[in-house]
Order: C-alpha cells, then sequence, then structure tokens
C-alpha cells in the first residue's frame, strides 16, 4: 500500500514551535523555518480525512520551482529543499491577509456573481460576464488567513487599511508585487499550454522588507486552464478543461458537500485517494514539462527527519 503523510512530530534542533496548518507543517527555528508539505488535501476549508500519496513532494517541487523563477520580481523565503517534501526558509512576520489575483470569472467569484453579487472585495465587476470569462484586467480580491476549521473571509483594500493590517506603502507594494508575479506566472503558464487563472500569494516581512511566503503557482493554490479549446469552450458555455484541484471540490459537491455545517466528507475510498494522487501526478508533469519521479515513501517521517537535520547539521 502506498503510505502517505499525514501527520508530523518532529524536535528539531533549535526549534522552538510548531504550526500545523491545512496542509503544511511549519516548524519555528528562530531565524529559520522548516516547511513540510504533508499530503494532507483540503477543500472549503476542511481537511479531509484521507491523505493523497505524493502530494507534498508534487507541492514542494513546484513551489520551489516557481520560486526560483520569480526570485527577481521580489525576495522570497526559500533558503533549501533538503528533502521533496520540505521547504526551509527564513523566518517572516506575515501579513494576515492572503492576496487573491483573479484573471477570470470563475469558481467562488462566479459563483458569487451568478447570485447576482457585482462587488467583491471592493471590486466592481462589470455587468453581463459569463462564466470562465476574461477580465479586462487582473483583479486582486484580498481575504483574511483563516485558522483551520474556519472560513477565509473576503475583505477590501479599505477595510485592510483602515484595520491596521498593512500600511498604504506596504499594500501598494503587496499589490504591485502581486500583480507582477501573476504576469509572470501567466508568461510560463503559457510556454506549457495553459492559463493561469487565479492564484494565491502570502506575504510577509523579514528583516523590515516585504518578502514572498508560503507556496507559489501550485495546483493547491492556482487554477490553470488548458489554452487549447479554451476559447472554443467559452462560446459553446461549455466547462473548461481544467489544471487544478477544482476536480476535488467538484467531486464533493457532487456528493452533497460542500463544508457547511452538519454535511459529512464523503467516503474517500483506495479507488478516489487512487484517483486524485494520480491527477495530481498529472498536473505536476504539465505544469513542469517534466516526469514525476516518486521518491521512496516505506518511511517517510524518517526519511524527511534525516534529511532536515543532515542540512541543519
Amino acid at each position: 500500500m502506498t503510505q502517505a503523510l499525514t501527520k508530523t512530530d518532529y524536535n528539531f534542533k533549535g526549534q522552538q514551535s510548531v504550526y500545523h496548518g491545512k496542509v503544511r507543517d511549519v516548524y519555528n527555528l528562530g531565524d529559520r523555518l522548516v516547511m513540510v508539505a504533508t499530503d494532507r488535501i483540503s477543500a472549503f476549508d476542511v481537511v479531509l480525512p484521507e491523505g493523497i500519496p505524493y502530494k507534498g513532494q508534487m507541492l514542494n517541487q513546484i513551489a520551489a520551482r516557481f520560486l526560483d523563477a520569480t526570485a527577481d520580481i521580489c525576495p522570497n523565503w526559500k533558503l533549501a529543499t533538503p528533502d521533496p517534501m520540505v521547504t526551509v526558509g527564513v523566518m517572516c512576520e506575515g501579513f494576515p491577509v492572503e492576496m487573491i489575483v483573479r484573471g477570470y470569472l470563475c469558481g467562488s467569484a462566479w459563483r458569487a456573481y451568478k447570485s447576482g453579487v457585482r462587488e467583491i472585495c471592493g471590486v466592481k465587476l462589470p455587468e453581463g460576464m459569463r462564466e470562465n470569462e476574461k477580465f479586462p484586467e487582473p483583479i486582486i480580491t484580498p481575504t483574511t488567513k483563516a485558522e483551520i476549521g474556519e472560513h477565509d473571509a473576503d475583505i477590501s483594500k479599505e477595510e485592510i487599511l483602515a484595520q491596521g493590517l498593512a500600511t498604504s506603502e506596504e499594500y501598494a507594494l503587496l499589490e504591485k508585487y502581486t500583480l507582477a508575479l501573476f504576469k509572470r506566472g501567466t508568461e510560463i503558464a503559457a510556454q506549457r499550454g495553459l492559463i493561469l487563472v487565479d492564484t494565491k500569494y502570502e506575504f510577509g516581512k523579514y528583516n523590515g522588507q516585504i518578502y514572498l511566503m508560503d507556496e507559489i503557482h501550485t495546483p493547491d493554490s492556482s487554477r490553470y486552464f488548458y489554452s487549447e479549446g479554451y476559447e472554443e469552450r467559452f462560446r459553446n458555455g461549455e466547462p473548461q478543461k481544467q489544471l487544478s484541484k477544482e476536480f476535488v471540490r467538484e467531486w464533493l459537491m457532487s456528493c452533497g458537500f460542500q463544508g457547511k455545517a452538519g454535511q459529512q466528507v464523503p467516503e474517500m475510498t483506495p479507488a478516489i485517494v487512487e484517483g486524485i494522487s494520480n491527477r495530481y501526478i498529472e498536473l505536476y508533469e504539465h505544469l513542469t514539462g517534466e516526469t514525476f519521479e516518486r521518491v521512496d515513501n516505506a518511511d517517510i517521517a524518517e526519511r524527511i527527519r534525516r534529511n532536515v537535520e543532515a542540512y541543519l547539521g
């Protein structure tokens, strides 16, 4: 049986604390942090009961690749990837918001638009738009950062400034970085026959400077369409062929689950889990243009401990 890492419990040299997020476990070493991308999977802000083999490896390797490919735009937290599922980086003080940027009207934004909403996070939306239609220009729709079990909440630029979550100078830079990163991500995606539809970025401060944190342009944090056939599908009002974890949300919704109180997560059979893992591998290979190489996962937790301790010395 293929193993999945859903829980970690390390005590690294210099460790001060640990934070278990929805998908990542973050070990605080003071000036540095060790971020473990587990095989947990979340949807509708709910951590699902089964892990997805190789998902953490794929997400970590994609994120590391895109952090390197955008380091000329803004500084980022990454120092090294001592294990396929681990990134070590500088410890930043994070802004309590996520910068969501959207190039197309789809997902939760479309669901809101369809219900009559014409303004998201203080951004006015044009009338007469259709699902999966490209915005005239990418829009930024920030959210607050939720704890496990809570839902992220939309927040406007004005509210962020009024609540003191960032200064006007800081927010201007966050916006600038967000749009520049999205432009670079769009260009890289186009080379792979993909459209970067929407994504999220997290930022923090290190030594008084704004740094890009966490993951970037992964299928967990981003939505991609296949370029080929986009126009025809849009014209015909057909669903787009997506490269994202939207297929997981769609499966959950088809089973009557949207993360609302009282709803039960549908059974994740071995066949369902294997299917999701295979889709993630497909995402990885299409996004990177490389064959995914599965690392030995007989004892993932021990392998990570060994590799991280060797890096930390």
